[in-house]
């Protein structure tokens, strides 16, 4: 499938690797596996390509999208213990990974997905720390702040609960998110 006719996309296979994870990512959020793989399946020549350039960082950053979104086609099959498998394999890539300085950070951590994928499962504690460890490498990130905020306040740690939504209000004072909603209503509780 083109993403914009007329724009040379063989020349930016790292680029096009980006639309196809994040493609496949949602694909299998909505259970449409099929199209999931399609996405996945897409990333391999682009990986391949960038290998042949000798591009071995960027062709890294596609093998562990290739990862992520192969954990969540499992997730998405109802394989749940081989989701998580997969997905800590792929933190484990990112981990060993050092960030180009010219490049920006991951599209979406492997660290905060596996967060996510663990609070799907109502396995809060370990979501929490995932969070916290992915905020560890990539500090004040907006979902991960979010989602240990929200993991503190569910496993009753009222103080790590406050301390990360307070965090979450000043990196997006401004924010009309949902988010920020429920940091403020959550704090204006804890004050009574």
């Amino acid at each position: 499938m083109q993403f914009q006719p007329n724009f040379p996309w063989e020349k930016f296979p790292w680029q096009a690797a980006i639309v196809h994870f994040t493609r496949s990512i949602g694909h299998s959020q909505t259970g449409n596996i099929a199209e999931a793989k399609k996405e996945w399946q897409n990333m391999k020549p682009l990986q391949d390509s960038l290998l042949a350039q000798k591009d071995t960082y960027k062709a890294n950053q596609v093998a562990i999208q290739m990862k992520i979104a192969e954990a969540w086609i499992s997730f998405a099959e109802g394989k749940k213990d081989q989701a998580i498998q997969q997905m800590k394999t792929a933190a484990d890539m990112e981990d060993k990974t050092e960030k180009s300085p010219v490049t920006p950070g991951e599209v979406l951590p492997a660290k905060q997905l596996l967060a996510d994928m663990y609070l799907a499962l109502g396995k809060t504690s370990e979501a929490l720390a995932a969070y916290e460890a992915d905020l560890k490498k990539h500090p004040n990130r907006f979902n991960s702040l979010y989602g240990a905020a929200m993991t503190s306040e569910k496993t009753k740690n009222a103080a790590k609960a406050k301390q990360y939504y307070e965090q979450l209000l000043v990196v997006a004072p401004a924010s009309q998110r949902e988010e920020i909603a429920e940091a403020k209503a959550y704090l204006g509780k804890a004050k009574l």
